[in-house]
């Protein structure tokens, strides 16, 4: 005789079993609706939960836009939270990586969306993870109109996680940059500081706090006031707020988000190949978390700056008639600002950068 219907549920194997709980799940979802509410903007629509994020670009103002989107992650930072069990902000980096190089395309941020994955759902790491991914959005503008929760035992460890960004922006067509066919020899390089290390060269931090053997929990060695582990992780700067009216007004010709390959590997991306940029490194002062950086691991000037921002996280390629009005705009937003250099003429192939002097410690 068969079983009964009864029988076969109360015996029978159910996604559960395999490590997936979709009723979790749902409770997130329910959880950081108030979170994705908060960055709602001109253009949202509808809520999360639906099959698909929606946004009205005519209702968000623009007459002919071109769309532009990004997608980043946070790289090896993500161990440091996980190691450090602190979750708060590493959403702030992974927005902040996606929409600083969406703005570095001339383009506003318009809406955000995330993908968590993990080998087995925490809510309060989850919950914890995409509040900051919220204030990210807040920061920049934008509105987190959805994303992916993914629980998948078997890839992940136990306690892991990974995340994804991914963002869409847009700019009136003739708002784009960079501007290559306005850039002049003589044109100004102006550049925004960075919060600290960002989201890049995290494995050779990490490399080097395993080799040396250092406490994350003790006092930074260059800032006793907090942690090693806090230091690390301070969360990557928005830049948005402060470029775009800049942006808009048509003063900007180019942008340079300093990530991955740091300034001597992004600077060149926003310069046609018959221009070049010479850029004074005597014109900041080196942060001290990549002076200690420099000293753990001996670690070359030519590879620190190819390595990590070295205290700089945004570059403007401005007119020279117009860099003195640019840089007061920016410090009335607030904003620290260093003329760096300048776009020079160029006798290769292909944009290059030639450094003047060397980093000095702040």
């Amino acid at each position: 005789m068969p079983p009964s219907k009864s029988s076969r549920s109360s015996n029978g194997v159910t996604y559960a079993d395999s490590g997936v709980d979709i009723e979790a799940g749902n409770r997130l979802v329910e959880e950081i609706k108030p979170l994705a509410s908060e960055t709602k903007r001109s253009g949202s629509m509808g809520s999360l939960g639906g099959f698909g994020g929606l946004f009205d670009l005519k209702t968000a103002g623009f007459d002919d836009p071109v769309l532009v989107s990004g997608t980043d992650g946070v790289g090896t930072k993500l161990k440091l939270a996980t190691e450090l069990a602190r979750h708060n902000s590493i959403g702030i980096d992974l927005v902040a990586m996606c929409v600083n190089d969406i703005l570095a395309q001339g383009a506003e941020p318009l809406f955000f969306l995330d993908y968590f994955a993990t080998s087995k759902l925490d809510l309060d790491t989850a919950k914890s993870v995409i509040s900051g991914i919220a204030d990210g959005c807040r920061q920049a503008g934008c509105a987190l109109i959805g994303g992916e929760t993914a629980e998948m035992p078997g890839i992940y460890q136990s306690g892991d996680y990974d995340l994804a960004g991914f963002a869409v922006g847009a700019a009136e067509r003739g708002e784009l940059l960079p501007k290559f066919e306005d850039m002049l020899p003589g044109d100004v390089l102006l550049a925004l500081p960075s919060s600290g290390l960002h989201s890049n060269g995290y494995s050779l931090v990490r490399k080097l706090i395993t080799d040396h053997q250092i406490n994350l929990n003790e006092p930074g060695p260059f800032d006793e006031t907090s942690t090693l582990g806090d230091l690390l992780l301070c969360p990557t700067k928005i830049y948005v707020r402060p470029t775009l009216p800049l942006v808009r007004d048509g003063l900007v010709k180019g942008l340079v988000h300093i990530t991955g390959g740091g300034i001597t590997e992004n600077t060149p991306r926003a310069l046609p190949d018959h221009l070049s940029a010479s850029i004074d490194l005597t014109t900041w002062c080196l942060p001290p978390v990549f002076a200690w950086l420099s000293k753990l691991g001996g670690i070359e000037e030519a590879e620190l700056l190819k390595t990590f921002n070295c205290g700089i996280g945004l570059v403007l390629i401005v007119a020279e008639d117009q860099a003195t009005h640019v840089q007061s705009a920016l410090e009335d937003a607030g904003e620290t600002v260093f003329s760096i250099g300048s776009v020079t003429s160029n006798d290769h192939d292909t944009a290059r950068i030639d450094y003047i002097g060397h980093l000095t410690e702040a």
